[in-house]
């Protein structure tokens, strides 16, 4: 039986308990799977569910879309009914579907706790500290031009300073494209907050490790001497993906000794030790894809989050899939975001309360918008 959900009916303070979240972790799975189910065909096309890649089953079975974090917002804006978004990700990718979002969508996060430890590894704060000793110092002036590019797995505050100067986002579908770009146009670039993805992508432009500085925002000139900073054509941010980086190169070794004939497949979040010994590298939707069109037999290890490994394995059961480590690889921010969470999100919306609303302020809106709208048109001129 749904709850009563016209406030003349009952009074304000009842409308208030009957919300309160702690009611729904007490109902059965079945009933808080109803419940979505029958909030969903309440609010019809004014609604959105987003489901991102690495999200649990028991979420995703209430996907209208699921996909990867950017992939997610464009398709979200281009729902125009859908008065509102309701992101089962992280806070950041929550904060792009707003930016990419239409005026009149809100966009939701059933949980506000479910964050991303890599982005929070560069607050915008320690990134403009940065800058300033970069200017300082002279890395970046009198001529010397150096480009910021930040990965999609960072805040909006991020974005839009790398849209305030002349910078980027990316990707790990579009980095390589990108990278060439302004490695051309510029004499260094800063790329944050994943210090892998940075560095696989440089690596593959041939640009050595020693050309490469690895900026700690908890040290003086994040660790780094005046003379190694002007050296470097690339310079990384100490941030990383906790997931990805729990895969190590003795996990390869091991998994090749166990089944010899095995593919290596692993994202390029993960340490480039790991990506040098694998067979193939890329982005969720190339491992999906890769999976997808491979033989039937085929033997895959893949080094990527839990969830999207075990749903692979369903889908794919003439195929030999595993995770590459041991260990459990799962993204815990992700996985607060429950179907607990996600009905309540639903019928408060039903009964006309917006919760857990992110909304991104017009400033950081306007300049990250730029430096996405950078990404999309550098994107498709290299598609051409």
């Amino acid at each position: 039986m749904v709850m009563v959900l016209d406030k003349e009916r009952v009074g304000e303070e009842d409308v208030k308990n009957t919300f309160q979240l702690e009611n729904y972790l007490k109902m059965s799975d079945v009933e808080i799977s109803e419940r979505i189910e029958r909030a969903r065909k309440t609010l019809g096309s004014r609604v959105v569910i987003l489901g991102h890649h690495y999200q649990r089953d028991d979420v995703i079975a209430h996907a209208d879309l699921t996909g990867d974090s950017y992939q997610l917002s464009v398709m979200a804006s281009q729902r125009k009914d859908a008065e509102f978004i309701v992101f089962c990700g992280v806070h950041f990718m929550a904060e792009s579907a707003d930016i990419l979002g239409q005026p009149n969508q809100k966009v939701i996060l059933p949980d506000l706790g479910a964050g991303c430890s890599m982005a929070d590894m560069a607050t915008v704060e320690q990134v403009e500290d940065a800058w300033e000793q970069l200017k300082e110092m002279g890395v970046i002036g009198n001529g010397k031009t150096v480009a910021p590019m930040t990965y999609m797995n960072s805040s909006a505050a991020i974005k839009a300073f790398c849209g305030r100067n002349d910078g980027v986002v990316c990707t790990s579908s579009n980095a390589v494209p990108l990278f060439d770009t302004y490695l051309k146009s510029f004499d260094k670039m800063m790329f944050f907050p994943d210090q892998h993805l940075g560095r696989n992508t440089g690596l593959k432009f041939g640009i050595p490790l020693d050309k490469m500085a690895l900026w700690n925002p908890h040290e003086e000139l994040g660790g780094n001497t005046e003379e190694e900073l002007h050296n470097a054509k690339l310079l990384l941010w100490k941030g990383h993906c906790s997931v990805h980086g729990r895969f190590k190169p003795w996990h390869v070794d091991q998994v090749r000794k166990e089944t010899p004939d095995i593919k290596v497949l692993v994202h390029p979040e993960c340490m480039y030790e790991v990506v040098e010994k694998s067979d193939l590298n890329g982005s969720t939707s190339f491992i999906i894809n890769t999976v997808t069109n491979s033989p039937s037999g085929s033997k895959w290890a893949i080094g990527t989050e839990l969830n999207l490994v075990l749903r692979l394995q369903k889908k794919f059961p003439n195929k030999e899939i595993r995770l590459l480590a041991p260990d459990l690889c799962m993204c815990a921010t992700m996985y607060r975001i429950a179907p607990q969470n996600l009905a309540w999100a639903m019928e408060n919306l039903v009964a006309g309360n917006v919760v857990n609303q992110i909304a991104v302020d017009d400033k950081t809106k306007h300049f990250a918008l730029i430096a996405l709208e950078r990404m999309i048109s550098l994107t498709e001129q290299n598609q051409k």
